[in-house]
This record gives C-alpha cells, structure tokens and sequence, in this order.
C-alpha cells in the first residue's frame, strides 16, 4: 500500500498482520503531524478501510 496525497498532506499507511493493527501516519510536506490507529482483521486491511479513514481525517480538519 502506497502513500495517499491530499493538498499537500501525505498519509502512509502500516500494518501489523499478527497482531492485526495499523497505523496511518500523516505528515504534511516533511513534519510529522499525528498517527491515526486501527484494527482490521484478516490478511491486511482492505484500502477502502483506509481511504475511509484518510477522508475522516481530511472531513475533521478542513483539509
């Protein structure tokens, strides 16, 4: 899973398969800004989950 790029913020998701949790890290240009945890189940977790929680984001903070 590669980064998604939304007005100039960066979102990069990562994800453990054994202990089934991930994290999408948000930086806008270079500075570390927050990381958005999760959990999901099975082999990975499914992109629309974390395009869904990318837009959650963006919605909350105007972006």
């Amino acid at each position: 899973m590669g980064a998604i790029e939304r007005s100039g913020f960066r979102f990069v998701p990562e994800y453990s398969v054994v202990q089934q949790t991930g994290a999408i890290h948000v930086y806008n240009e270079d500075h570390f800004i927050e990381e958005i945890k999760f959990q999901f189940s099975g082999k990975f977790p499914g992109m629309d989950k974390i395009e869904d929680l990318v837009e959650q984001y963006c919605e909350l903070h105007n972006i």
